[in-house]
């Protein structure tokens, strides 16, 4: 063998060391740094966990019970048992109550003959950020106004979801429940411009008592948008931006439905 051959050969298994050496390397480099996008994925996701830990939940929901107020003419909701533990091993209860029973959503097509029924709303329609309208200061029959809403206004936009605060869930079981405020359509319009699609009310109804006009039901539903009647202790919520929850139940080619609601701060 020739001093070049051995050169040569020394060449070879040196260019070899060399590249082994950088494949190490290579492969170290990229260990450590998929260790440190773990690392720095649970991290973030740590973030995340403890942003959406609950602070406070309230419960916005009235009781559905066969005392439940309902609109003159709806059916009454009623509970009663069909099988007991005494009697059969366990307990089984019968349901019976209307699509706008206790605390409820309307769907586009309890108003509009071809609207959206309640599976056809987007689910995001019924949770989102809340805006609280204090309305406290109207009494029976009276309106809610745009000189009442006018502060709010700036603060609303597409999926936000608007809690007309009335205060009159407090009067549940007596008979000025049913002469509750209402919310006056220019109201409704100015609101359904700014994008909001979603709106709730601690009373029977969103619209005049006396049943003369339903104009706030036919722009709301006219929009493909949802109502939520009866609902209650928007009083608690005493904390900025509330995320809203009201899921109706999957009730497929409904108008309406009952809703468990709470309003969550989250920490």
């Amino acid at each position: 063998m020739t001093i070049a051959n051995i050169h040569g050969r020394a060449e070879i298994v040196q260019t070899t060391l060399d590249l082994c050496r950088c494949q190490a390397l290579t492969k170290a480099f990229h260990t450590t740094m998929s260790e440190q996008q773990t690392a720095l994925g649970q991290k973030e996701v740590g973030r995340e966990r403890r942003k959406m830990n609950i602070k406070k939940l309230i419960d916005l929901s009235m009781p559905l019970t066969s005392q439940t107020p309902v609109y003159p003419g709806d059916p009454k909701p009623h509970l009663e048992p069909i099988a007991t533990f005494s009697a059969d091993g366990y307990h089984v209860s019968r349901l019976v109550l209307g699509s706008h029973s206790g605390t409820h959503v309307d769907a586009p097509f309890h108003f509009c003959e071809h609207g959206w029924r309640l599976d056809d709303v987007p689910l995001t329609y019924f949770l989102g950020r809340g805006v609280v309208i204090d309305a406290t200061g109207k009494t029976e029959g009276e309106a809610v106004t745009m000189t009442d809403a006018a502060v709010y206004m700036p603060k609303l936009s597409p999926g936000t979801i608007v809690l007309f605060h009335t205060g009159w869930s407090s009067y549940v079981g007596t008979e000025r429940y049913f002469r509750h405020p209402y919310v006056a359509p220019d109201v409704i319009e100015a609101m359904l411009e700014r994008g909001v699609r979603t709106f709730f009310i601690d009373a029977l109804n969103i619209d005049p008592p006396d049943g003369s006009s339903f104009r706030a039901h036919e722009l709301i539903l006219g929009a493909n948008g949802v109502i939520g009647e009866n609902f209650a202790n928007f009083d608690q919520i005493d904390f900025d931006d509330p995320y809203i929850i009201a899921l109706p139940l999957s009730l497929p080619g409904c108008d309406g439905s009952p809703v468990r609601a709470v309003a969550v701060q989250w920490e």
